[in-house]
C-alpha cells in the first residue's frame, strides 16, 4: 500500500468536506520531524487560509475533527499556526500491514501507467579492463532496472559497449607490431590493454604508424575479412572477462548493443542533420551549434528542444570529424532513434558520471530538434575517492584501480572480518559455507556502500567501514536478516507460511509497524527519482527498529502473554515481515542474503 498517497487522499477529502469546497485541495501530507507530535502532518490548511485570507487555526479545527473520525486516525490535533498533526490508529495500522504481509509484492502497488524504459548502464570499452570508474554505473544501473520493474514498468537494460572507433585501428596495427600471442592466450584483455598503450604512444611520435592505423580502421569499417576477424576476437575475449565480472556482481543485461550495432545508421543520421539545417560545417567538421538554432525554423523540431543554458553555450556538438570519421555523439543519436523505432521506448535513462552532463544536454537537444519526443534523462553520479587522500581512487603506483582487483580485495576483507567475528563467537558460519558467505558479504558490502550514498555526491571508499557488522553497512543488514531467520528456526516456525494477523500495541511494536508500512512509498520514490539511497535508508531504519523491538518484546516466549496466543502470532508476523522487507529490499539493490550467519 502507498501509505502517504492513501493518507493524502483521506486528508484531501477531509479538507473538502469540512470546509465545503467544490474540489479536494492538496493536503500536503508530510512525515513529522519528531514522533512526539504524531506520525504525519497536514500542511494544506495553511495554503488555503492564505488564499481565503482566513485564520488558519480556525480552518484547521473542523478538518482535524473530520480526520479524527476516520478509522485510519487515532488522533488529529491542530498545532502551531494551523498544521494538523495525525497519529495513526494501531488497529488500522495492523490491518494494513497484515494485507502487505499476505501480498507477494509486499504492498508495492504497480504504477497506473506502465512505460517501456531503456536503462543504459555500465558500458565499458572493448579491449580494456573494467576499472573502478565503471563500478557506480554498473551497480546503480542494475538497481534502477530492478526498482523500475518492481513498480510495474517494462525495462530494457542495455550495455552500450564501446566496441567501435579509432582505437581499433591502433589495436590492429599494434597487435602486429607489439603483440604476444602467448600473453593474448593467457590473459587477453591485459595484453590488449598493453598493446593499445604501446600503439597509442607510437602513433604520437610516428606519423607513418598513425597513418597505417587509420588505414586499417578504414579497412575494418569497410568490412575487410582479416580486420573483421581480429576485431571479433577482441570483442569475444573482452566479453569473456566482462562476463566474469558481471557474474560476480550479479549484473545482467537484456541487450548488448554496442556502438558497432549502429554503424550503418550513421551516414543517414548525419545526412538528416544537414538536410534540416541542424548541423553545419566548421573547420571541416560537421557540428551542431545549439546557440545559433531556432526550433521554430526547423521542420518537425520540438518547440522546447533547446534549454536556455544551451542557447547561451557556443560549444559545438561535433557529429563528424574533419577526416570524415563519426564520433560517439553520432552513435548516441542513432541509438536514441533505434530505441524509439525498434524498442518503442517511452523513456531512455543514461546512468553515466556527472562530468558527461554537457554531452547529454547537447545530445538530448539535438534529437529533440529531430522531433524525438521520448523522455531522455541523464542519471548522473559522483566519483569514488580514496579514503585517506580524498582524491580519485588509484593504486599506489598511480594507475586506475581495476574492478577485478577491487572486488578481490573486498572479498579478502570480508573473509578477514568473518574469521574475526567467528573467533569471537558472534558468527556461526560453517567452513563449508565460507566461500558463499565471503562472496555474498564482500560483494554486497561494495554495492551497499555505493548505493547508500546520494548518487550525486562523491564518496570516500573505506574498506573497513564497508565490511562492518554494525552501523549503516551491508553486512549489518545481512546479519539482521539472518538473525530473523534464526528466530523462525529456533521456534520451528515455517518461514514460507504467513505468520498471521499483526496487532501492534507496545511502543516498539508500533514504531516497527509504522516503519514497515512505508516500504511501498520508499520503493516508488527510489525508482521514480532514481535514488536507491532512499531504499538503503529505509532498510537501515527497519533493521534498527526491529533490533529495538526484539530487545523490548519477547517473540517466541510471548505465548503466555494472552490466552489465545495472539501476541506471539502478531510478533512473529512483524518479525517475518521485517525479514521479508530486508530480503526483498536488498534484492532490489542487487544484494544477496544468507539464511544462516
Amino acid at each position: 500500500m502507498r501509505l502517504e498517497r492513501t493518507l493524502d487522499a483521506l486528508a484531501a477529502a477531509a479538507l473538502q468536506e469540512a470546509l465545503g469546497l467544490d474540489e479536494a485541495p492538496p493536503a500536503l501530507i508530510r512525515k513529522t520531524q519528531d514522533p512526539k507530535f504524531g506520525d504525519f502532518q497536514v500542511n494544506g490548511v495553511m495554503a488555503l487560509a492564505k488564499r481565503q485570507k482566513a485564520n488558519p487555526r480556525e480552518l484547521a479545527a473542523p478538518v482535524a475533527e473530520r480526520l479524527a473520525a476516520l478509522p485510519a486516525i487515532a488522533k488529529a490535533e491542530v498545532a502551531g499556526p494551523g498544521f494538523v498533526n495525525l497519529t495513526l490508529d494501531p488497529a488500522w495500522l495492523g490491518t494494513r500491514l497484515s494485507e502487505d504481509a499476505g501480498d507477494g509484492r509486499l504492498g508495492v502497488d504497480p504504477v497506473e501507467t506502465s512505460e517501456t524504459i531503456v536503462v543504459d548502464f555500465s558500458s565499458p570499452n572493448i579491449a580494456k579492463q573494467m576499472h573502478v570508474g565503471h563500478l557506480r554505473s554498473t551497480i546503480l544501473g542494475q538497481a534502477l532496472v530492478q526498482l523500475l520493474r518492481c513498480i510495474g514498468h517494462r525495462v530494457i537494460g542495455d550495455n552500450h559497449l564501446g566496441d567501435w572507433g579509432t582505437q581499433f585501428g591502433l589495436l590492429i596495427v599494434g597487435l602486429r607490431t607489439f603483440g604476444d600471442e602467448a600473453a593474448l592466450e593467457a590473459d587477453a584483455i591485459v595484453e590488449l590493454e598493453r598493446v593499445y598503450k604501446a600503439a597509442s604512444a607510437r602513433a604520437k611520435e610516428d606519423e607513418a604508424f598513425a597513418a597505417e592505423a587509420r588505414a586499417e580502421l578504414a579497412k575494418l569499417q569497410q568490412g575487410d575479412p582479416d580486420n573483421r576477424a581480429t576485431w571479433e576476437r577482441m570483442v569475444a575475449t573482452t566479453r569473456e572477462t566482462l562476463d566474469t565480472i558481471y557474474a560476480r556482481l550479479g549484473t545482467t543485461f537484456d541487450e548488448w548493443l554496442g556502438e558497432s550495432a549502429y554503424d550503418a545508421m550513421l551516414p543517414g543520421v548525419v545526412g538528416e542533420l544537414e538536410a534540416k539545417g541542424i548541423a553545419r560545417e566548421d573547420e571541416g567538421a560537421l557540428c551542431v551549434f545549439l546557440n545559433e538554432l531556432d526550433p521554430a525554423a526547423i521542420d518537425g523540431a520540438l518547440p522546447d528542444a533547446i534549454p536556455k543554458k544551451l542557447k547561451k553555450n557556443g560549444t559545438p556538438f561535433i557529429v563528424r570529424k574533419s577526416d570524415g570519421a563519426f564520433l560517439y555523439s553520432t552513435t548516441d543519436i542513432a541509438t536514441i532513434l533505434h530505441r524509439r523505432d525498434v524498442f518503442d521506448a517511452d523513456r531512455s535513462v543514461y546512468v553515466v558520471g556527472a562530468p558527461q552532463g554537457l554531452h547529454f544536454r547537447q545530445l538530448f537537444a539535438t534529437v529533440r530538434l529531430l522531433g524525438v519526443d521520448m523522455a531522455l534523462e541523464h542519471v548522473a553520479f559522483g566519483q569514488i575517492l580514496d579514503a585517506e587522500t580524498g582524491k580519485i581512487l588509484r593504486t599506489r603506483g598511480g594507475t586506475t584501480v581495476t574492478l577485478r582487483s577491487l572486488l578481490d580485495e573486498a572479498e579478502e576483507r570480508a573473509r578477514e572480518k568473518i574469521e574475526e567475528q567467528r573467533a569471537e563467537g558472534r558468527l556461526r558460519i560453517a567452513d563449508a559455507d565460507m566461500d558463499e558467505a565471503v562472496a555474498t558479504i564482500g560483494i554486497g558490502a561494495v554495492k551497499y556502500v555505493d548505493l547508500q550514498q546520494n548518487r550525486l555526491t562523491d564518496y570516500r571508499f573505506d574498506f573497513d567501514k564497508m565490511v562492518s557488522f554494525s552501523g549503516n553497512a551491508g553486512p549489518y543488514l545481512q546479519y539482521q536478516y539472518a538473525r530473523i531467520r534464526s528466530i523462525f528456526r529456533k521456534g520451528e516456525v515455517d518461514w514460507e507460511t504467513p505468520a498471521g494477523a499483526i496487532v501492534p500495541e507496545e511502543p516498539s511494536e508500533l514504531t516497527l509497524a509504522k516503519t514497515l508500512l512505508r516500504f511501498g512509498d520508499v520503493v516508488h520514490e527510489a525508482a521514480e527519482t532514481y535514488q536507491p539511497h532512499l531504499l538503503c535508508g529505509h532498510l537501515y531504519d527497519v533493521a534498527q527498529a526491529f533490533s529495538r523491538f526484539y530487545t523490548a518484546c519477547p517473540v517466541l516466549d510471548a505465548a503466555g502473554l494472552d490466552a489465545e496466543g495472539a501476541t506471539r502470532t502478531s510478533r512473529l508476523a512483524l518479525t517475518q515481515l521485517s525479514g521479508r522487507q530486508l530480503e526483498e529490499g536488498l534484492a532490489l539493490l542487487g544484494i544477496g542474503v544468507l539464511a544462516r550467519m
